[in-house]
């Protein structure tokens, strides 16, 4: 009786041991599979902070329209990211929207292309002049050019859409960069001309309001 005693103790304890050996393998488990999982995320983290860095700074980048200087081509408050890459791929064409940097302010603009390099342009009773000719400009709202001209001054004379600016003849690098809305605008006629490399992108693609959702570029 004594031994069959014993033989069932030793039993008992085998148990007892084996089963804590599996409980501590069972941790050890669930301790490498949490720092698998935690190197996954960290991985997948890093992953998608390089490819946004790659793409905001190589490919698109986001937009906020402030104010209304391209009304009604873009409206206050809406948000759509940029061109990066067409832009270098291929370059700036007049008409153009684009996004440039204004070393001053220190802030991005959204501006349309009216002066390439070497143009000499003036604007004279309410015609953009491009070496001499007028300037066609089919980006224009009609209807809201018209309701601006509709206006009078002070002295009841009617209001231009493009006020009168003397000839400026651009530089190799330079381009003339007006709003769409250029009875608000602030823009090349006030600040001069830009170097090609203070345009970072082109074309604008609104998605927010999501009523206003489309893409604005060169006609």
């Amino acid at each position: 009786m004594e031994e069959n005693k014993d033989n069932l103790n030793m039993e008992y304890e085998a148990i007892i041991i084996n089963d804590e050996k599996d409980m501590t393998a069972k941790k050890k488990e669930e301790q490498t599979n949490w720092k698998k999982e935690l190197f996954d995320l960290i991985k997948t983290f890093i992953l998608c902070l390089v490819v946004v860095i790659l793409l905001t700074n190589f490919v698109f980048k986001p937009v906020h329209v402030e104010g209304d200087s391209m009304y009604p081509t873009l409206h206050n408050n809406e948000l759509g990211i940029m061109n990066i890459f067409l832009k270098k791929i291929n370059g700036v064409q007049r008409q153009d929207v684009v996004i440039v940097y204004n070393k001053d302010t220190k802030e991005n603009w959204v501006k349309r292309v009216i002066g390439m390099p070497g143009d000499k342009i003036y604007a004279k009773n309410d015609i953009v002049y491009i070496n001499g000719k007028p300037l066609d400009e089919p980006y224009l709202d009609n209807d809201y050019v018209k309701s601006i001209r509709k206006n009078t001054d002070s002295n009841g004379n009617h209001v231009k859409f493009t006020e009168d600016f003397p000839e400026i003849t651009l530089k190799e690098n330079e381009y003339f960069l007006m709003g769409d809305n250029r009875v608000v605008s602030y823009d090349s006629r006030a600040v001069g001309p830009f170097d090609k490399e203070d345009i970072v992108g082109k074309d604008v693609y609104v998605f927010y309001p999501f009523q206003n959702m489309k893409i604005v570029r060169n006609n």
